[in-house]
């Protein structure tokens, strides 16, 4: 029996919109072509020739002007458009050729030639005039069009909206009355659809099936059965790999997936210990003593896969009954995270050579002796120059990123002192400080602690702070840079007076791309301060921010003090 099922239903509603759609886009930009091309054949034509007619009266009136005369005329007898127009040229060239070369214009050719002139641009005026009407009576019938489309459009589409619905949600709200009352054991519960589509045919299956529920109530054993059978079907579909433990520790299931993993056999695993097998599965007995989330690697048919472990507990009336261990495949995300990160290596490395040829190229233009530059192509260059630093700044900060989590950043851990680490990133932002007219506030103190860090990393992300700290600083603003020993680190902490960041997004600035919405100035590439987290965590240290809104921010990160530090302070 042929019906027309829900998909084709919708199916065809939504193609005649789209229909409707393009039918509406073809007319529109029929209409907008012809009205562009009236309108372009109104300056091309008409226009100019009005403003070759100008020139020529122009000319008449400063005699002898021949050349500006000839060539407005000589550019008039290419540009003829209308009906008579040809004939009024031929006429000004004829009356002029007779003046060509006199002292004096006659009166009688200066106002035969003006009658001419004024011809011709009343040609022209009137021609303008017709094609405007007839640009006018164009765009009345687009909009006559397109009014009577858009409005079939809009009643349908308001009775499709108003129907579809009801057409959806009704019978799925009686099939959810009715799943209900199937988990309430109700099973004498039977849907009943008029319509011949899929949701008549969802109705019959609902009601076999509860058919067969009520028959298979009445039976205990089947109900078991049905209950284990449902219980191993779960967890065979599972795709990752599971294994279930009972509070003592003896595993009651494992998936294909884990039995593949463990390299065992269907019916070495369930109603034996977890010690029992981990003594001779080196991957069981990992997987039963680790509680970190670290990422594992297992080679799986001669190819590296990575896993993450997760373990949830079974709860039954309040009550730990068992637990069950999950291992997620994530080798797909894996890889493509390696592929971003070598992508953004390798375009950020192409990039950085043109950048700083270009650089090198402004540069030289600045030299005064490549030519004097005018005050605004100076500004120009100036633009310039910030765009290109700032690519080039985007650049570096996405290769130190991909570095850092490709591992290819090779930290010079050592003792150092930090007063090396401020004056570096003090110098580096004094000038950007100057230009905003704000003041850095700090104390030196020679007593400091020496701190085991990479002096270069850390003042990297010592400029960073103070670079994000000048930026969004109001001008006559002040930052204070602090350093202070706390429980055997030494914490560098930047404070300034600006806009603040919501609390919303306090937790959030240190992901990478990440930038507050509405912020000013947000000329970074969202990466400083995911690289310089990355960098103080892999020192051994921590970083942060506390903020008020409308007040200001203060980071800070913390370095470990030298071993020898150390123990002098504790």
């Amino acid at each position: 029996m042929s019906k027309s099922g829900l998909k084709s239903k919708i199916t065809a509603g939504v193609l005649f919109l789209f229909f409707m759609l393009i039918l509406v886009s073809v007319v529109g930009y029929y209409y907008l072509t012809r009205l562009n091309n009236e309108a372009r054949m109104v300056l091309e034509d008409n226009y100019e020739s009005l403003e070759y007619s100008r020139e020529m009266l122009w000319a008449l009136n400063n005699w002898p002007n021949a050349t500006r005369f000839e060539t407005a005329l000589a550019k008039q007898q290419e540009n003829v458009t209308e009906p008579g127009e040809a004939q009024v040229t031929m006429s000004i060239s004829i009356f002029y050729k007779s003046a060509a070369g006199a002292p004096q214009l006659s009166p009688i050719v200066a106002k035969a030639l003006r009658q001419e002139i004024d011809k011709l641009m009343d040609l022209n005026m009137r021609a303008i005039v017709r094609k405007n009407e007839r640009a006018g009576k164009t765009a009345e019938t687009a909009l006559v069009y397109i009014a009577i489309i858009s409005g079939v459009c809009l009643l349908l589409g308001i009775t499709f909206v108003y129907n579809f619905p009801g057409y959806i949600a009704d019978p799925i709200q009686k099939l959810t009355e009715g799943i209900k009352g199937i988990a309430n054991k109700q099973y004498s519960q039977r849907l009943h659809f008029k319509s011949g589509d899929e949701f008549g045919d969802l109705a019959n299956a609902f009601n076999i099936m509860a058919q067969r529920l009520d028959e298979y109530e009445h039976s205990n054993l089947a109900r078991i059965l049905f209950e284990k059978q449902r219980a191993e079907a779960v967890v065979s579909s599972l795709k990752d790999a599971t294994i279930g433990f009972d509070v003592n520790d003896v595993v009651l299931f494992a998936n294909k997936q884990a039995l593949q993993l463990l390299n065992l056999g269907e019916g070495e695993l369930p109603g034996r210990t977890a010690s029992e097998i981990a003594q001779r599965n080196d991957l069981l007995r990992y997987l039963v003593t680790e509680t970190s989330n670290v990422p594992l690697k297992i080679v799986v048919d001669g190819k590296e896969s990575f896993f993450t472990r997760e373990m949830a507990d079974i709860m039954q009336d309040g009550q730990r009954i068992g637990y069950v261990i999950i291992l997620r495949n994530i080798t797909t995300f894996k890889e493509q995270d390696i592929a971003k990160t070598h992508f953004i290596a390798t375009i950020s490395h192409e990039l950085k050579t043109p950048l700083a040829a270009s650089d090198f190229s402004l540069r030289l233009l600045e030299d005064e002796r490549t030519g004097p530059l005018s005050t605004d192509q100076r500004e120009l260059l100036d633009s310039l120059k910030q765009d290109n630093r700032r690519m080039i700044k985007m650049v570096s900060d996405l290769l130190d990123f991909s570095r850092v989590e490709s591992g290819n950043i090779q930290l010079q851990i050592r003792s150092v002192k930090p007063a090396g680490i401020v004056d570096y990133a003090l110098a580096a932002v004094q000038r950007q400080a100057d230009e905003q007219q704000v003041t850095i506030n700090y104390v030196p103190d020679d007593h400091l602690p020496a701190i085991t860090a990479d002096a270069e990393k850390a003042a990297w992300v010592l400029v960073n702070l103070l670079t994000n700290a000048i930026r969004y600083s109001p001008q006559q603003g002040v930052i204070q840079l602090a350093l202070q020993p706390v429980d055997n680190t030494l914490v560098f902490s930047v404070a300034d007076n600006g806009m603040g960041i919501p609390v919303a997004f306090q937790q959030k600035i240190f992901e990478r791309f990440f930038q507050v919405p509405g912020m000013e100035s947000q000329k970074g590439s969202g990466l400083g301060l995911a690289i310089a987290r990355e960098f103080i965590e892999a020192q051994g240290g921590k970083i942060g921010v506390e903020s008020t809104e409308g007040k200001g921010s203060r980071f800070y990160f913390s370095l470990p003090l030298s071993p020898a530090e150390s123990l002098l302070i504790s």
